[in-house]
């Protein structure tokens, strides 16, 4: 199922991408085929492995972003220790003391939602979105990874740049559609208050108490950071690095 997921997420990234078609199908029709597959395959335990999936997955991404870009993680880590300490526990109440922690969260969601695609919706009434009819009863995709990537909303949009949210109040809340990796409106993900806290603190922890190095003799600049689409947005090759306790040093 995975295998179909990812082949048919590849065809709808060509579209969005480049226009035109794959295999004589357009977007609709493979977002349709898309939908089916993720309806087939949805189960109660597959609802509790996501929610623990996607904290997982953005933690990944984060870590591999900040080793990818050594100046941004050196930054990261000192204000943890100007707000911390260096040798004081990390506690919940820190983290929004951490403007900058927070920006490489809101980058990390930016460039690699968890849910791309979020989950279906159906629309209950026929509506005109800038000269588009939508249907009623029609099922509707959101593509946030495409909206975190385009050159007319956002600066530079392939690059890693925490900094951008520095100067902004974008959040992704809901209140911004920039920025909706856990969607909008009354049927926002239920677990985003669970999210926001879990993923704040783990990077945290990670980056206050661990030196990092990458593992297999490999460099920032030859890091694999290529997608791989299935339940959520990982990486195609899992991160491996070396983790240095602080208090060993």
């Amino acid at each position: 199922m995975v295998r179909r997921w990812s082949s048919r997420w590849r065809s709808m990234e060509i579209l969005v991408v480049r226009g035109g078609s794959v295999g004589g199908s357009d977007l609709g029709h493979l977002c349709l085929r898309f939908h089916s597959a993720l309806i087939s395959a949805t189960k109660p335990e597959d609802l509790f492995v996501a929610g623990i999936d996607t904290t997982s997955s953005t933690v990944e991404w984060a870590m591999a972003e900040l080793l990818r870009n050594p100046n941004k993680l050196a930054k990261a880590k000192e204000e943890l220790c100007e707000v911390v300490g260096e040798d004081a526990p990390l506690e919940e109440s820190h983290i929004s003391k951490l403007p900058y922690l927070q920006a490489v969260v809101k980058e990390t969601f930016r460039l690699h939602p968890p849910a791309p695609f979020l989950l279906p919706h159906k629309c209950d009434e026929v509506v005109n979105i800038s000269g588009f009819q939508v249907p009623k009863d029609a099922q509707v995709f959101v593509n946030v990874w495409a909206m975190g990537r385009d050159p007319t909303i956002w600066e530079n949009p392939n690059m890693f740049e925490p900094e951008r949210f520095l100067k902004c109040e974008i959040n992704f809340k809901g209140n911004n559609f920039e920025l909706i990796p856990f969607g909008a409106g009354k049927r926002i993900c239920p677990g985003l208050p669970l999210a926001h806290r879990s993923v704040h603190l783990m990077v945290a922890f990670l980056l206050h108490n661990f030196e990092w190095k990458l593992a297999d003799g490999l460099t920032p600049e030859n890091m694999n950071m290529v997608e791989h689409f299935g339940l959520t947005l990982k990486k195609m090759q899992p991160l491996r690095v070396q983790a240095i306790s602080v208090k060993d040093n």
